[in-house]
């Protein structure tokens, strides 16, 4: 009979996914020690019996209640018995290497012509479910390393990842010439149409990474299109910077009448009159020019009351224009009596007194005061408030 071992244990690497004890003669006494991030299984005859996680086991018959039924171990005692015992490394493996060994065919969904690429990149897994694992690769190999594990998965890989790699693309509407924008997108949607296949193995796809995309350069059809796609790109970004100067434009001529109309603003504050105030002193202006006395007044006045400034700028037209013209609006006439009725002297044309006896010279229709001709009746001058006479 194989010598008993009294302690079991693994001490190996991390890149050993599984390891089988070289030892399979125990007894009831013999030591277990499983490190941190690993499970030791019992394994007999296909199946995976008792499982170890981490710490210090002795193999009394309480302790491997499945092995003991399968084997019939007597309770109590020092009892051999004849097993396998594998450890089962948990710890995540990062950087493990795939690629498309043939091309992927597709329709592009944006222009819908064939198109062929190849994939490649990396990948991290760990183990979830050591029994399962154990039960689906374990033969009568002794140990599953890393590239040993990354073989095995190469054949179910190769032939899912093409087929998901085809639904992705078509499912998200990638643009085959935009598709290094979204590698990160379409990675995550692969490892998600994976998780189901790696989860059969008892394993966890942690990370799955799509770093290269072979793109079928040098190809006509995919040249035409990757041509007539950059062009239409060019067109679009030159239609928005166009665009985009347009806006700027019209951004900077409404500023600058904002700007404009401020500083007009204030200097009429600063002057003291109003936009309406300005209209009127401009129609003034040209009235002024105009040769006909009656029709500036008129014009200044109408024109005042038209701006909506009423009273203030009607006032201020018709008052400068009665003011500048009273002159030569109302000037006596040679009214009333032509010879004096005292000493038979010629008058003056308006005169109220005889130039030579100083007699007044009465008229109903004239001042006695100011020589003003009245034009209606009246009690008063209207212009020097004398009280009139007859």
């Amino acid at each position: 009979m194989a010598p008993i071992a009294e302690i079991i244990k693994y001490e190996g690497d991390n890149s050993t996914f599984i390891w089988k004890h070289p030892c399979e003669d125990f007894n009831t006494t013999t030591q277990l020690i499983v490190h941190e991030s690993q499970e030791a299984i019992f394994f007999m005859n296909g199946q995976a019996l008792d499982l170890f996680g981490p710490g210090r086991h002795t193999l009394e018959t309480q302790n491997i209640p499945l092995l003991r039924k399968f084997i019939n171990i007597p309770t109590g005692g020092e009892t051999p018995f004849h097993c396998e015992v594998y450890f089962i490394n948990k710890t995540e493996q990062m950087a493990i290497k795939w690629g498309t060994d043939s091309k992927v065919q597709y329709v592009e969904p944006t222009y819908k012509f064939p198109l062929s690429i190849g994939a490649s990149g990396e990948m991290a897994l760990s183990v979830e479910d050591s029994r399962k694992l154990l039960v689906k690769l374990v033969g009568t190999e002794r140990v599953l390393d890393r590239s040993q594990l990354t073989t095995f998965f190469r054949a179910f890989l190769m032939t899912r990842v093409k087929t998901y790699i085809a639904q992705e693309m078509k499912a998200s509407a990638i643009n085959i010439f935009e598709i290094d924008e979204s590698l990160e997108v379409f990675s995550k949607g692969i490892q998600t149409r994976l998780l189901g296949d790696f989860e059969e193995y008892g394993v966890t796809l942690n990370r799955f990474f799509v770093t290269t995309i072979v793109k079928p350069d040098g190809d006509p059809q995919y040249e035409k299109f990757k041509e007539l796609h950059f062009r239409q790109y060019a067109d679009i970004a030159e239609a928005k910077i166009k665009q985009q100067t347009d806006v700027i434009y019209a951004q900077t001529e409404a500023q600058k009448t904002v700007i404009e109309s401020q500083a007009l603003a204030q200097k009429r504050a600063t002057e003291g009159y109003t936009y309406q105030q300005e209209r009127g002193f401009d129609v003034a202006e040209h009235a002024a020019q105009n040769e006909g006395v009656g029709e500036f007044t008129n014009m200044g006045i109408g024109l005042g009351v038209m701006s909506g400034i009423g009273g203030t700028v009607g006032g201020m037209v018709g008052g400068a224009v009665n003011d500048a013209f009273a002159g030569v609006a109302v000037q006596p006439q040679t009214v009333g009596n032509t010879f004096c009725d005292n000493c038979g002297a010629k008058l003056t044309p308006g005169a109220a007194f005889c130039d030579e006896c100083g007699t007044p010279q009465a008229s109903p229709d004239i001042c006695s005061n100011c020589g003003f001709k009245f034009i209606k009746p009246g009690k008063f001058c209207p212009k020097c408030g004398s009280k009139r006479e007859g």
